[in-house]
């Protein structure tokens, strides 16, 4: 039999499993994307400066970080169920305890909300996006992931959107949609404990042999693997740098937009098209290489955030919503293009270090704040280069694949 999006090499479906499992990706969508607007909350109300702010994005990238390795060990031990099951009770335990920070108002105490949030996050993610590799034939890996991130992409238009008109009002409650939240999270967590959740073969029948070869090789000598792990850090630097500070770019160039109509427009009009190039993109890739079409987006978002650093007003507004379209693709198809030479037990240890690589996220809002303390679009020459390095690993991908198989060829 042949394989498919959803099938293995022996015609076995995994479609149940994709839908329960991308479900979860909505989930850690809302949580990353409403911190957005607590930074710019927290600067209003606490009275802090915008690099302060910025550890709201540290603090949970920060938990990536520290959180990765131990969230390998625990899919490699006991399963990718387990790593879920373990991401959605933190997730659910640091979301309910903004109930209590909502009374203490103590910006430390919500840091380390955050902090627990992002630690079940990395479970999550450790455990969800390889195993959305393997459900199905290993050449689509890039379109299924990118299909299964594009509920992700949903989430990042519903969190701003809610967090917007729930916490940036004249009577906001910060608990209130977090209560909401880690509730629904913790019901989740209960179902999924009790769902099996099948192992699948991660290569067909044919490729076993170069599994076997490839098994004991450590991650680190494969060349496109190596390098995807800071091209994914830099990446998620760009993302979280830009949707730190969206909002305070578009009041900037434009004065006369309020903070809420500024997270509408981040809803709308940034992740609304993230969205769309999430699903835009699982079509593309049926028929362009996902190193093309690294290659193209990359080159869109330089473009966009030169126009963003170098104009104000609507061109420049107009500019940074257009990055989210070109940015949209690029997690999940660097994820898999760094896991394209990575075979057997070793797809586990490599997720764990790819995962860990998002602690981009929390070093960028810090340094664009510094950065753009006095101006917002001077910060944005961050995310520039980030970009620019990202597209040196999508134009050299072709070439490092074949030094890998130069290699494999030698050593068989």
């Amino acid at each position: 039999m042949s394989g498919g999006m959803f099938r293995d090499g022996r015609g076995r479906s995994y479609l149940v499993p994709f839908m329960l499992v991308a479900s979860l990706f909505f989930l850690w969508g809302v949580a990353h994307s409403i911190l957005d607007v607590l930074n710019k909350h927290f600067q209003d109300v606490l009275v802090i400066s915008k690099a302060r702010s910025g550890l709201v994005q540290a603090m949970v990238y920060g938990g990536y970080f520290l959180m990765a390795v131990p969230a390998g060990r625990i899919i490699r031990r006991w399963g990718y169920r387990a790593g879920i099951v373990t991401g959605l009770m933190l997730y659910g335990i640091g979301a309910l305890m903004f109930i209590p920070g909502g009374r203490l108002m103590s910006f430390p105490f919500f840091l380390l909300c955050l902090f627990v949030i992002g630690c079940g996050l990395t479970c999550l993610e450790t455990s969800a996006n390889p195993y959305m590799t393997v459900l199905g034939e290993r050449k689509s890996a890039a379109r299924r992931l990118n299909l299964a991130q594009s509920l992700n992409g949903l989430g990042w238009v519903v969190g701003p959107l809610v967090g917007g008109l729930l916490i940036l009002g004249d009577d906001s409650d910060i608990s209130l949609p977090y209560a909401v939240i880690g509730s629904v999270v913790i019901v989740l967590g209960v179902v999924f404990s009790r769902l099996r959740l099948p192992s699948p073969e991660e290569e067909e029948e044919d490729c076993r042999q170069e599994r076997q070869r490839t098994a004991k090789r450590p991650v680190w000598k494969v060349r496109s693997f190596r390098w995807g792990v800071p091209a994914l850090l830099l990446y998620v630097a760009a993302q979280t740098g830009i949707n730190s500070f969206f909002i305070n770019y578009v009041m900037e160039a434009s004065p006369g937009i309020t903070a809420r109509t500024a997270a509408l427009m981040l809803s709308f009009g940034g992740m609304g098209l993230f969205m769309v190039g999430r699903l835009l993109g699982s079509v593309v890739m049926r028929t362009v290489r996902p190193a093309v079409m690294m290659t193209v987006c990359s080159s869109g978002a330089v473009i966009c955030m030169a126009v963003v650093i170098l104009c104000s007003g609507a061109a420049g507004i107009a500019a940074l919503c257009l990055t989210y379209l070109f940015e949209s693709v690029m997690f999940p198809t660097i994820f898999s293009m760094a896991l394209s030479g990575i075979h057997g037990e070793q797809t586990k240890t490599a997720s764990s270090y790819l995962v860990m690589s998002i602690v981009g996220g929390a070093v960028a809002p810090v340094l664009m704040g510094i950065i753009g303390e006095s101006s917002m679009a001077v910060g944005f020459v961050l995310p520039l280069v980030c970009f620019v390095c990202v597209w040196g690993y999508s134009f050299t991908y072709k070439m490092m694949n074949n030094h890998e198989n130069i290699n494999n060829h030698r050593n068989i």
